[in-house]
């Protein structure tokens, strides 16, 4: 019945790869939980289990966030049991999962990622251009890491990206003119290797990038630069948000280029920006400049 499931979050609701597999590993944690074999053993599920889960997961010390997610899933997987007249009644409806803690995104400083202090990182070869590539790529347009795995050669312009994301949805990110010269700099290490896959970022065997690669040379080279706890490929997608807004940006603006559904999950950029802010109506008002 899982495997249904899964299929049809790929199918019908066209979620990412990664997004399924945090799906299925939600529930099989459930069924673990609550020793479901078969569709009858699922119509005996009441609430009461469902929250006996979720204080089991609560006392071994997953965050209210964490928790959200997987009763977010166990909810979708029971509004689809019900919808294909799998059970009777949907026992997830009533539960009220914890609230969800407020938590900043993590951002570089402007002064920690200039290209000054970034350049000495990178060797003049294709793995070393290939890696700068993927980290100015990270902070010039702000795309997800899965995102950047599945750019393909026909989707880099001379003025622009264009960019696949969640639900397959398409949105065009322009590119600055020394990206530009970065990408035709790598594409000449490539053309030099022979590599004719439609991949635009490869390995060094000219396969495809895969997420665990992608996330340690991030990590590398931001460990480098800076001090923050995380140093992830999703970091760099925050900074460039806050480095936006920092430079005047308007939250509708970058609501399309980060390719969200919603202008509420591109807010809680205005918080790491209250600073700049501040620092703005101190200098602009005629009560806020000090004397």
């Amino acid at each position: 019945m899982l495997d249904h499931f899964i299929q049809y979050l790929t199918t019908e609701k066209r979620f990412s790869e990664h997004t399924c597999l945090s799906y299925r590993k939600d529930l099989d944690q459930f069924i673990e939980f609550s020793s479901i074999e078969n569709y009858s053993d699922v119509k005996e599920i009441e609430s009461s289990l469902i929250r006996g889960w979720m204080v089991s997961l609560i006392e071994n010390n997953y965050s209210s966030n964490s928790v959200n997610r997987k009763i977010s899933s166990l909810k979708s997987f029971f509004k689809w049991l019900l919808k294909n007249e799998k059970i009777d009644s949907n026992p997830a409806r009533l539960v009220t999962a914890p609230k969800k803690s407020k938590r900043l995104p993590s951002f570089v400083q402007e002064k920690d990622i200039e290209l000054s202090n970034m350049l000495e990182l990178f060797t003049d070869d294709f793995e070393g251009v290939r890696d700068q590539l993927m980290i100015e790529v990270f902070y010039q347009t702000g795309i997800r890491s899965s995102e950047l795995i599945n750019l393909i050669e026909s989707s880099i312009g001379s003025t622009q990206i264009k960019v696949v994301g969640k639900r397959n949805k398409e949105r065009i990110i322009p590119i600055t003119n020394n990206l530009v010269k970065l990408i035709e700099k790598y594409r000449g290490y490539k053309e030099q290797k022979g590599f004719t896959s439609s991949s635009f970022f490869l390995l060094k065997t000219g396969k495809k990038l895969y997420p665990k690669f992608v996330y340690r040379k991030i990590n590398n080279y931001l460990s480098k630069v800076t001090e923050l706890e995380k140093k992830s490929p999703h970091v760099l997608r925050h900074t460039f948000a806050t480095h936006m807004l920092n430079s005047g940006a308007g939250l509708e603006v970058l609501k399309e280029l980060l390719g969200h559904a919603n202008l509420s999950a591109t807010q809680v950029y205005t918080h790491n920006s209250f600073s700049q802010l501040v620092s703005i109506y101190s200098q602009s008002h005629p009560r806020g400049t000090k004397k």
